[in-house]
């Protein structure tokens, strides 16, 4: 057991999963051909070891998943975050810029760093009773919200999977750093282009929020059709169809 999958050869892309995930729910998107794809586990997720660090924020995680590609001998990746994994993907892209070829934002969570105190213990303890109920009770309840409302049942299978496999520790830590931390803070020190995706059926991170973001920042947002807010499950030809216009996109610029 490892603490990412990985499968094909050619450019680097890394694929950071989201709050109540795992690299398994990347499945759709590991045999994209021309790639080298590295599906991560976060810390606290799947067999993954914790971050020593207490009330770890995303840039903690980055570092983290900078280890895991010294390791794999991956020095520069097109990097995609969903939802959470989002956030750790700025704050990596701000902390490593030079190893960053491209940046997309799927499905983003921005965090709540920058709220005021109420709302962030909010997040926070609303994270904590949901992972109280155990993965089982999450899967049962919750899985499907993240879909599009007549998403497939192995679609919702793949979600209630990932929920069921969730660690306490890595949950908890997680939902901290969601309530804590803050997208914008990380956004603010990359000076390159990004990409913002979302699925137009998202009800968790909707549109409106995903263009927003776009926006503050000049960019454009993209929208999966018929996709809620694991878009890269729901359409994942559509999703996959996006991530081989950056890989190519990549290669003839010759920066892979």
């Amino acid at each position: 057991m490892t603490d990412w999958l990985e499968q094909g050869s050619g450019a680097a892309l890394t694929l950071l999963h989201g709050i109540s995930s795992g690299a398994a729910a990347w499945h759709k998107q590991l045999a994209l051909p021309g790639c080298r794809v590295v599906a991560w586990e976060m810390p606290g997720y799947g067999v993954s070891p914790p971050l020593t660090q207490e009330k770890a924020l995303a840039g903690d995680y980055a570092q983290a998943l900078a280890a895991l590609l010294d390791r794999q001998g991956v020095q520069r990746t097109v990097l995609v975050g969903h939802s959470l994994g989002a956030l750790v993907a700025a704050a990596f892209a701000a902390r490593f810029p030079e190893r960053v070829i491209a940046l997309v934002l799927a499905d983003p969570a921005q965090g709540y760093g920058a709220a005021d105190a109420e709302r962030r213990e909010q997040v926070w303890r609303s994270r904590e009773q949901q992972i109280a109920l155990g993965g089982e009770t999450l899967a049962q309840t919750r899985a499907a919200r993240l879909l599009r409302p007549d998403a497939s049942a192995e679609d919702i299978a793949t979600v209630a999977s990932g929920m069921r496999r969730l660690r306490a520790e890595g949950f908890l830590a997680a939902a901290w750093m969601l309530a804590h931390d803050d997208i914008h803070r990380w956004l603010s020190r990359w000076n390159k282009p990004f990409e913002v995706w979302c699925g137009a059926q998202d009800s968790i991170t909707p549109p409106a929020q995903a263009r927003a973001l776009a926006q503050r920042y000049g960019m454009r947002c993209r929208l999966i059709p018929d996709a809620g807010h694991a878009s890269y499950l729901d359409n994942a030809a559509q999703f996959n169809q996006q991530l081989l216009r950056v890989m190519e996109e990549v290669r003839n610029e010759g920066t892979d």
